[in-house]
């Protein structure tokens, strides 16, 4: 213990004071720096956990207003944090929306020519493109996928190439599917340092999954167990996990714990257990301590598959009347550029830095995820490419990044990865009806006759107003002709190669 001598001066004990003040804050702040840096996972750069289940529609939630499927802990992520209330993918369909989430680019740039990548089918993902997950490796992150692919599969046609699977995209383990689970080609794979099936680097746990009802019934819950254990083994590094379930795509398959559990049936038990596995998620991010230094995502490849909906018997999936989820109040679903193939929840949550159980009204897409993401980790974001999201930090964080972002303008992809429709504001044009259902809603449309709907205000898209808005027409057809021609000129990277 140091004592002041009584006949040191008023002055001189005063600056001593000081001196042994900042000795201790110095001290105190360092040490308390060392623990936050040991249980928040690598000085300062987020946790990011990305959630993107197939074909969930906007209405199978609790919050959304689904009076039969209970999802508390998916409603806690929005009391937690904020819900987009307008909220997009790039396409109605699988492929191309996963590839739009992880580049942070249109469909169209993929070089796929498909909104779905088959089995059999020669391209990928490219190996130039640039993923959330090799963006974030190069600012230290570890990163995980636990679910399904469908980004690329190896086979004769590209011999059988390691650029097919997620290793060579910046992943460094996965425990998934390389296609949804109802082909028949369907494998439930994991990464393994001595495997070799269906090539090196992975081995393969099951085949023919359509034919493994209990396997299918399991997906879940393994991708689930995967992440937290994922989680726990990197909770002193700074983390990057993706969970693309598999459900609730068709076929329904939820494990014995969930079946008969929720009043809606099969497709409210499946819910119910990727609810549960949201809950579980959390706890694990809790029990690390890393609650305040974790971006949660959670959104949906596209919307439900209303093409089944009224099926009583299909070969493939039985009668599957009961087992499509919800896109009211918009119309349509997967496989349509209406608004219910395109619009999913969308919810960011991040305790300490977004403020709970806030709305953000403004739409945003999944393409506005990687810059985001890039700059919160302090990720360069490429300048040799078209990145086409935004950065929404002042959606997020408003207090602390005061940029106003640009009008929205969101160009929504069909089948050929190309648009059929753009949204400028809250205006939408559609160039083309496109719906796997065939069904036009009593339209038709052109570039010669686009229809056009004020899609805040006329939610369902009943009210074309083409005719009164001549004007705003041609501008939006412009910027659509643009749009298409600089994706042409700049091509993908299977044809700059």
């Amino acid at each position: 213990m140091i004592l002041l001598s009584s006949k040191m001066n008023k002055s001189r004990r005063t600056l001593y004071r000081l001196f042994v003040f900042s000795i201790a804050t110095v001290f105190f702040a360092s040490y308390a720096t060392a623990d936050e840096l040991k249980s928040s996972a690598g000085n300062g750069k987020p946790n990011i956990i990305v959630f993107f289940l197939d074909d969930s529609g906007y209405g199978d939630y609790t919050h959304n207003g689904n009076p039969t499927i209970r999802t508390p802990n998916i409603s806690k992520l929005v009391q937690d944090g904020m819900n987009f209330t307008q909220f997009y993918v790039t396409s109605p369909a699988c492929s191309a929306s996963r590839y739009s989430l992880l580049t942070g680019r249109y469909p169209g740039r993929s070089g796929l020519g498909s909104w779905t990548v088959e089995p059999r089918a020669q391209r990928h993902i490219h190996s130039k493109e640039i993923t959330l997950a090799e963006g974030l490796k190069t600012r230290g992150y570890q990163t995980g996928i636990f679910g399904k692919w469908h980004l690329g599969n190896p086979n004769q046609k590209n011999n059988f190439s390691q650029d097919t699977l997620p290793l060579a995209h910046g992943f460094d383990e996965w425990l998934g599917t390389n296609v949804s689970h109802d082909y028949s080609s369907a494998m439930l794979l994991q990464s393994d340092p001595s495997g070799s099936q269906p090539i090196k680097g992975y081995s393969v746990i099951a085949k023919n999954l359509p034919s493994k009802a209990d396997v299918c019934a399991s997906l879940t819950e393994r991708s689930t167990e995967a992440a937290i254990s994922f989680i726990k083994r990197n909770k002193e590094t700074p983390f990057f996990a993706y969970i693309p379930f598999n459900m609730p795509h068709l076929g329904l398959y939820a494990s014995d714990k969930f079946l008969g559990k929720s009043r809606r049936g099969l497709l409210g038990d499946v819910m119910e257990e990727i609810d549960d596995s949201v809950g579980q998620i959390r706890q694990s991010i809790a029990e690390a301590g890393l609650t305040e230094n974790t971006l949660i995502i959670f959104s949906s490849d596209n919307g439900p598959w209303i093409r089944f909906q009224d099926t009583a018997s299909d070969k493939k999936y039985g009668d599957t009347r009961l087992h499509v989820g919800y896109a009211q109040p918009f119309r349509d679903g997967k496989g349509s550029t209406w608004e219910g193939g395109h619009r999913v929840p969308g919810i960011f949550c991040w305790p300490g830095k977004i403020t709970p159980n806030s709305i953000e009204q403004s739409p945003v897409s999944t393409l506005d995820i990687l810059p985001t993401v890039f700059a919160l980790a302090g990720v360069e974001l490429p300048k040799d490419r078209s990145i086409d999201g935004r950065d929404i930090r002042p959606y997020l964080m408003p207090q602390a990044h005061k940029a106003k972002l640009p009008e929205f303008e969101f160009y929504y992809s069909w089948a050929d990865n190309m648009p059929s429709a753009v949204r400028v504001g809250p205006w939408k044009m559609h160039t083309r009806i496109a719906s796997q259902t065939g069904n036009n809603y009593g339209f038709t449309a052109s570039r010669d006759t686009p229809l056009l709907f004020q899609v805040e205000q006329d939610l369902g898209e009943r009210i074309n107003r083409a005719g009164e808005q001549a004007k705003r027409v041609e501008k939006m057809m412009e910027s659509l002709t643009t749009f298409e021609t600089q994706v042409q000129e700049e091509g993908s990277f299977w044809n700059t190669q």
